[in-house]
């Protein structure tokens, strides 16, 4: 792809190393952005840089927050016994959709996969097993996506807390085999939470 600009040539190259977006899409939207009003720019320009700098981590349960917890683990009508284990943000945004979970959430930051050099140490399961140690969580909902990593994460997280007094369960396979969490519908994904199964039985299918 020819360009008669190298200012043009490098917005088009930072452009597409954002996911899904190939040369000729990063080039339809940074033409876009070309014929806007030089404040709208500006103003996408300083919210990415005020969303990098400032975004924070929540020290509960590690979903992305503006302050040190986010709104779910501040929120006094959420049930603290409950927990459920998500991979990522996005999956707490999927389930949050739905309107069908009022516990709280412990976001691990992805899969165990060792084809990808991603072991146990690298994920936030230590936090998660020092919550069920300290007694206060009463049931742990696994709702990884349904793969092969997603099993052997949950199984991993499972043999950690056994031994301590806590009921855990798995969503309902509602979610086909393979699927990602965050694409599946939302009516789907919500009778997978209120169907949820023990944990224990899922090891037998």
């Amino acid at each position: 792809m020819e360009f008669s600009s190298k200012l043009l040539e490098r917005a088009v190259n930072e452009m597409s190393q954002l996911p899904g977006i190939g040369k000729r899409t990063a080039l339809r939207l940074v033409l876009h952005m070309l014929r806007q009003p030089k404040e709208q720019t500006n103003t996408l320009s300083e919210a990415l840089q005020n969303m990098r700098n400032h975004i924070k981590l929540c020290k509960s349960c590690h979903n992305i927050s503006d302050v040190e917890f986010c709104e779910i683990c501040a929120n006094p009508n959420r049930d603290k016994n409950m927990i459920c284990v998500v991979e990522d943000v996005r999956d707490v945004m999927a389930i949050e959709n739905t309107s069908s979970f009022k516990g709280l959430y412990h976001v691990l930051g992805g899969k165990i996969s060792p084809m990808d050099g991603i072991g146990p140490h690298d994920l936030n399961i230590e936090s998660l097993v020092n919550k069920v140690k300290q007694g206060s969580v009463e049931e742990l909902i696994f709702a990884l996506s349904s793969t092969m990593e997603g099993d052997t994460t949950n199984f991993y997280i499972y043999k950690q807390i056994q031994d301590y007094k806590v009921v855990t369960s798995t969503i309902a396979r509602g979610i086909s085999v393979g699927d990602e969490l965050e694409y599946a519908d939302e009516i789907t994904l919500s009778r997978s939470i209120v169907n949820r199964i023990p944990f224990e039985s899922s090891l037998k299918l």
